[in-house]
């Protein structure tokens, strides 16, 4: 990374509906304020919530049928079925439950709690689910290449969302969806201060972004879903990858 770091709220945007344009509903946030707009090499952090909210991930809970394996779950993690049948069909793989806790392989690759299906701010009243982006990756890249072209700027978009971590209490960002940027640094080969190659180090360097974003975002009620940061060193937007090469492979994970 360069010396300093800069992350930048940006304040203004609506409440994001199915079918928004993310890129003009950003656009018209910036204008907003004269000292905002995007530069060269910025990186710019959206919440999870409002891309699946404008690619329309809801699902309306009424509309889901639990299967006999939903209803067996349900009763040792204490959820509701018709959830739990959501969070089935995300998923290729149960890895832990218990009550209220439900934890899975989603279908890309992450190991998370309840296939991330949030139920949060969403509109009071209802009975609905929220999904992530069918493909957060192509999404990520959609909305880079519309703000490129829209601000004359070369730019890295990052996806995040708040996972929990094993051992660790409470949640963290973390990035599902990557363009433009190196997701994972990696210090394979390099030398530490003393000389010696370094064996094992590779940088989540997607991940360290996003969680820093997300505390300057809030997870509450703050409406702030969108931070800029500036400063990442250029050598991080070389050689771009999506969210996918952070995740660990099925045949290096040790805890199974």
């Amino acid at each position: 990374m360069s010396d300093s770091l800069v992350f930048i709220k940006v304040p203004g945007l609506p409440e994001v509906m199915p079918g928004d344009d993310l890129a003009s509903l950003l656009e018209r946030a910036l204008g907003i304020s004269p000292d905002l707009t995007l530069r060269n090499g910025d990186v710019v952090v959206v919440a999870q919530k409002i891309v699946s909210k404008a690619e329309n991930r809801y699902i309306e809970l009424d509309s889901v049928t639990p299967s006999a394996q939903a209803r067996e779950l349900s009763q040792r993690c204490l959820k509701d079925p018709r959830l739990v049948e959501l969070v089935l069909r995300e998923s290729t793989d149960v890895v832990r439950v218990a009550p209220h806790v439900l934890i899975v392989r989603h279908r890309l690759g992450f190991v998370v709690a309840n296939a991330a299906i949030d139920q949060s701010n969403l509109p009071s009243g209802s009975e609905r689910a929220l999904l992530l982006p069918q493909d957060p990756d192509a999404s990520a890249q959609a909305l880079r290449l519309q703000l490129e072209q829209r601000y004359g700027v070369k730019l890295a978009v990052l996806i995040s969302d708040s996972f929990g971590r094993p051992w660790r209490l409470g949640v963290s960002g973390v990035c599902v969806g990557c363009a433009g940027l190196q997701p994972l640094v990696d210090l394979r080969g390099t030398n530490d201060r003393s000389g010696r190659p370094l064996q094992v180090t590779q940088i989540a360097a997607a991940d360290q972004l996003c969680a820093t974003a997300t505390l300057v975002c809030g997870e509450a009620a703050e409406g702030t879903p969108v931070v800029i940061v500036r400063g990442v060193a250029a050598e991080y937007l070389e050689n771009p990858r999506g969210a996918s090469a952070l995740v660990r492979p099925l045949e290096q994970d040790l805890f199974r």
